[in-house]
């Protein structure tokens, strides 16, 4: 049926760094500051599931988990560690964070949904006034 003494064992659980990247869990640790690298805005910086790897919220935006499409909800545990629910269908009432890259005004748009073009555009004008930018500064357009 094939070679199986030369294979190595499968692994339980997939690469966490792999993991992590593709959820965006790609924060500076503690004691860097917990600041977007892209934007410089403040952001809530929580550790994740995998080892290592920190994800920033969007600071102060708790919403409904059925209103934000899956494998960009992101809950608290008790323990404080932020956890991505992926596909999982959340319970009734239960409600989520989102990352910070999914309305940083300085990454590629993904703007499916009215609200998160509004916080974006939001944490651009925030982003102007934190760094004193002229009136007429614009991002470049990265749709």
């Amino acid at each position: 049926m094939g070679d199986t003494e030369n294979t190595a064992d499968r692994p339980d659980r997939p690469d966490s760094a792999l993991q992590a990247a593709l959820e965006g869990a790609t924060a500076p640790p503690p004691p860097a500051p917990p600041s977007c690298p892209h934007c410089g805005l403040p952001q809530d910086r929580y550790r994740t599931l995998y080892d290592g790897h920190w994800v920033l919220l969007e600071p102060r935006i708790v919403v409904p988990a059925h209103t934000i499409p899956p494998r960009r909800r992101w809950i608290i545990t008790t323990d404080g560690t932020a956890m991505n629910l992926w596909d999982a269908e959340p319970l009734p009432g239960t409600r989520c964070r989102i990352a910070h890259r999914m309305v940083c005004p300085y990454l590629p748009r993904d703007d499916l949904w009215p609200w998160t073009t509004a916080l974006r555009q939001e944490n651009e004008r925030r982003a102007q006034r934190l760094f004193n930018l002229p009136d007429g500064w614009a991002l470049p357009d990265a749709g």
